[in-house]
């Protein structure tokens, strides 16, 4: 009975974290995938006794309120306590449309005053501000995918992405209302097309290639376009990747969805007796340029394990093609039987530190081996994502030289000026920052760089008054603003990153370089340096 009072009170922390979040609500069907998403485990009905999701919640009427919409849906809203009013307040104020070129001059003001102000040009920063989620590196890649071999008819999508990748596309998990959003969201490579049959979907670089042509090509052939095979031969010889932990310190991959939880292997086979000579045997992935302080850049959290260990991507139109660019052609050239096999990697080449490449899911990702588990299984650490996760060694190939080129494009962050208040992060805490966090571009204000960690602040600017995650966490009670950076203990005990992958000054390259991507104001006054002074921690 003490055990399920406690995990009662566990759960209510949760379930009011995750409806606050939801502006909208959420149906009880909504807060069982929220649940099974943030914290990798079904709701747990049985241990308390409960048939439903919505028994559960009638037991919590200090917590959540029930609504019927027009429809007749039952909606379940959150009803916030005295430490989450606040941000009760600033979820009620989100707004419905992305704002107006007025509204965006001004993005940092709501918690603290920055010394670095937003560029006067309007359009650089109007990636920053869009209320559209953003979907993930690879789902993107598997949509240009299903595409790229003819154009598609809206109507067929869901069951050719069903039949090519073994899974339906579910768009709201990726915070989107509608296909529409999806579409609208990818214009940049995705174009419609109104046909008699009805929209038409077509890639840009596709549309390019067939410029002279006056017929759009017939849909139909992708529609019933055969899924991947494995390169492995038989069947059996395929198997399903472990299950991730619930642990987030260990394997949790949030950014990269559920087709990073579970893989397709290969038929091991006997070491191949030459190694190709463009095989990567000892260098390392070097890592992106640093950013220089007080600069504004856009950025997706990619993986999160607390607000003091998160990796991040920088938001850059450029650097998203060139990893999708790298995946696709990974996949082309080791998805055919005779060049896998080829890269095949001998047992004495398996060792933590390795640089390698691995096939997940049928797409393949740069990871270097972190740890030999047993004669089957090794921990790798994905460069590019930033997770650990445990795979097969015959999943593993030798990394082609070609694809050494581009930096580990995943960045090792911990949250600026914070601490836990209770020397950990609660599992509620971690929780609130996911959802802050969870498939939205962000504006990050870089503070400073310690141990090859970036320390940055992280703001939300699609809301009428911007929300800065650290007051957030101290606002509700989870977080101390301390105004210096603690060493991450994450970071201290396991960063992965270090240890693997190289700094950039020390290949060649020492100056600090600004990214292109990156937002930082450059005053006309000669005196605009001195605006960056240390934040001013009372109004912090």
């Amino acid at each position: 009975a003490l055990k399920q009072a406690q995990l009662m009170e566990v759960l209510k922390k949760e379930v009011r974290a995750m409806l606050i979040a939801a502006k909208a609500g959420l149906t009880p069907e909504q807060l069982e995938e929220q649940y099974i998403t943030m914290v990798c485990k079904p709701l747990p009905l049985r241990n308390l006794g409960f048939q439903s999701t919505l028994e559960l919640v009638t037991q919590m009427p200090e917590v959540v309120q029930i609504c019927s919409s027009k429809n007749g849906t039952l909606i379940l809203k959150a009803i916030a306590d005295d430490s989450t009013k606040g941000i009760a307040k600033l979820v009620a104020n989100q707004k419905v449309k992305t704002r107006s070129k007025a509204s965006k001059k001004t993005a940092m003001k709501a918690n603290a005053t920055f010394p670095t102000q937003i560029s006067k040009n309007p359009q650089s920063f109007q990636t920053l501000n869009a209320r559209t989620p953003v979907l993930p590196t690879t789902v993107k890649a598997e949509l240009q995918d299903l595409l790229s071999s003819s154009p598609l008819l809206l109507g067929d999508f869901d069951k050719a992405f069903l039949r090519r990748f073994g899974r339906a596309f579910q768009y709201r998990q990726y915070g989107f209302l509608s296909m529409f959003e999806v579409l609208r969201s990818m214009s940049d490579s995705i174009v419609i097309e109104q046909t008699k049959a009805g929209s038409l979907l077509v890639l840009r670089k596709h549309l390019a290639n067939n410029v002279e042509q006056e017929e759009v090509p017939q849909a139909v052939s992708a529609a019933e376009m055969p899924p991947l095979e494995p390169v492995c031969e038989t069947e059996s010889s395929c198997q399903a990747a472990l299950a991730m932990g619930s642990e987030p310190e260990q394997t949790e991959a949030v950014d990269l969805g559920d087709h990073l939880r579970q893989g397709q292997g290969f038929e091991q086979l006997s070491p191949t007796p030459e190694i190709p000579p463009d095989a990567v045997q000892d260098k390392s992935l070097c890592s992106l340029p640093p950013l220089k302080r007080r600069c504004l850049v856009g950025v997706i959290v990619e993986f999160v394990v607390s607000p003091s260990q998160f990796y991040i991507h920088i938001c850059s139109t450029e650097a998203s093609y060139k990893l999708q660019d790298l995946m696709f052609e990974m996949r082309h050239v080791y998805s055919h039987k005779v060049a896998s096999d080829k890269y095949i990697m001998p047992e004495w080449a398996v060792r933590p530190g390795q640089l390698c490449c691995v096939m997940v899911s049928k797409w393949w990702y740069r990871v270097i081996i972190h740890r030999v588990i047993n004669d089957q299984e090794v921990e790798v650490f994905c460069a590019d994502y930033g997770h650990l996760q445990i795979v097969q060694k015959s999943w593993l190939r030798f990394l082609k030289w070609h694809y050494l080129k581009l930096p580990a494009q995943a960045i090792p962050c911990s949250l600026a000026w914070v601490k836990p208040v209770e020397g950990t992060w609660s599992s509620a805490a971690i929780l609130l920052f996911k959802h802050l966090c969870r498939f939205k571009e962000l504006v990050g204000i870089v503070d400073e760089y310690v141990n090859g960690v970036l320390y940055l602040f992280l703001c939300d600017t699609s809301t009428k008054e911007d929300v800065y995650f650290h007051s957030v966490l101290r606002d509700m009670g989870y977080a101390d603003v301390c105004g210096e950076n603690i060493l991450s203990q994450e970071f201290e005990e396991l960063n992965p990153s270090a240890l693997y992958v190289q700094p950039s000054g020390k290949q060649g390259n020492a100056e600090v370089v600004e990214p292109e991507l990156c937002l930082q104001q450059e005053s006309r006054d000669a005196d605009s340096e001195t605006a960056a002074s240390k934040l001013d921690g009372a109004k912090l």
